[in-house]
């Protein structure tokens, strides 16, 4: 009998929410997958010419540029000398990409299971310089949005990546849950580094490179920047999705909660404390003793939840929730000085003053526009969403639209 497997998220909600099993007979959507061999895989990275992006995902600042995600496709590369009229000039084409980091010029990219490392010292010269093998064993772990059930029948995780899905509605008779593909083992300053989002899997700290994967913590030695060392992958917790560094401390967002772990050995990470909340995506930025929480709804339990948590974290092994906002569909947010920036998806762009957190005041709403990540830099703000760029100045207590670049 073919073997049609729920999703780990899914799994979660069964496990940890009241929600109910798939009864006889449904009528479900299940993705299938799209593979490629992992030769032609890996082969296929290059360097390109500017083209249209086909989905924005997450950004990256670093210098005068500016690295835009195509989701599963690569990283768009932009000359942002100019804020009021930035320019594409490189695309990297990296299959099964969805984060970057850079330090010393060295752009750090996955590219499904592998760690891929590109020397970006001349713009006009961009070259892969190092590929690590199978560093990310789950990458295919997560289901496309829509599917109820994931079709592995045919994959063969040995010799084929998974480039991308299709859907079938089948009438499902018996579904048998088996979980033994699901592995928590992992298998074989100034200019230096860039800023990412609160979308972010990849952070920077010093001479160490560290990855949320799925269910894993690892940690790379970057202080030989052409050849990165993997220190140590370890079991996290449950769909690790976002990662924040903040004064020596690292904040994970899950689908069930909030990591704090001590870097103060940032070879060796620890962790210190878990906020579990309600059942959503969950991005993070610090500022001071709070932490900000993003938790977005509209999953296959029917969690309807979309807010702003507010967390207390001056003691680190014992945070608490301190106060909700109701949101409408948020994704990424950013802290500056004593603002707040939040995603808030169709909602469009809600600025808060957190002077006096816990309360908060909304003192700004940029609407009409589609918001996904949001990069807080010192002189301005980048923001994407919806293939679109917009960057915002800073004036005194205001914020002002600088530009907006369409990404087609």
């Amino acid at each position: 009998m073919k073997k049609l497997f729920l999703f780990p998220l899914l799994l979660a909600f069964l496990f940890l929410s009241s929600c109910s099993e798939e009864q006889e007979s449904n009528l479900v959507t299940v993705a299938v997958p799209v593979t490629q061999s992992i030769a032609d895989f890996r082969a296929s990275v290059k360097v390109e010419q500017p083209k249209g992006i086909k989905e924005s995902g997450k950004i990256y600042a670093w210098k005068d540029y500016i690295f835009v995600n195509d989701k599963n496709e690569g990283v768009h590369i932009l000359d942002n000398q100019d804020p009021r009229n930035p320019v594409k000039i490189k695309f990297i084409n990296i299959p099964g990409n969805k984060d970057i980091a850079i330090s010393d010029a060295k752009l750090y990219a996955d590219s499904g299971m592998d760690l891929v490392v590109f020397d970006i010292s001349d713009m006009n010269n961009i070259k892969e310089t190092n590929r690590l093998k199978d560093v990310f064993p789950t990458y295919f772990h997560i289901a496309p949005a829509g599917a109820s059930y994931v079709d592995f029948e045919n994959f063969n995780q040995e010799n084929e990546v998974i480039v991308g899905y299709v859907f079938e509605t089948r009438k499902i008779e018996m579904v048998t849950m088996d979980t033994d593909w699901l592995s928590f083992e992992s298998v074989s300053g100034g200019n230096r580094s860039g800023t990412g989002g609160s979308m972010s899997r990849f952070s920077i700290n010093k001479d160490f490179l560290y990855l949320a994967d799925e269910t894993a913590l690892s940690v790379f030695d970057i202080s030989n920047p052409s050849d990165p060392n993997r220190v140590s992958s370890e079991y996290a917790g449950w769909r690790i999705e976002t990662i924040f560094n903040y004064e020596d401390h690292l904040y994970l967002g899950s689908a069930t909660g909030m990591y704090i772990y001590s870097i103060e050995d940032a070879a060796a990470p620890k962790q210190v404390s878990f906020l579990q909340h309600v059942l959503g995506c969950d991005p993070v930025v610090v500022k001071d003793n709070y932490a900000y929480v993003t938790i977005r709804g509209g999953n296959e339990c029917e969690q309807n939840f979309n807010q702003l948590d507010v967390v207390d974290i001056s003691d680190k092994q014992n945070p608490e929730i301190v106060e909700t906002y109701e949101m409408t569909n948020p994704y990424g947010l950013g802290v500056k000085d004593d603002w707040l920036f939040v995603c808030d998806g169709n909602d469009g762009l809600k600025v808060f003053d957190i002077k006096n957190t816990p309360s908060l005041e909304q003192i700004g709403h940029f609407s009409d526009i589609n918001t996904y990540d949001v990069i807080p830099l010192d002189e301005k703000l980048l923001m994407v969403g919806n293939n679109t760029l917009y960057q915002y100045s800073y004036k005194g207590d205001e914020i002002n639209l600088l530009s907006t670049y369409i990404l087609n």
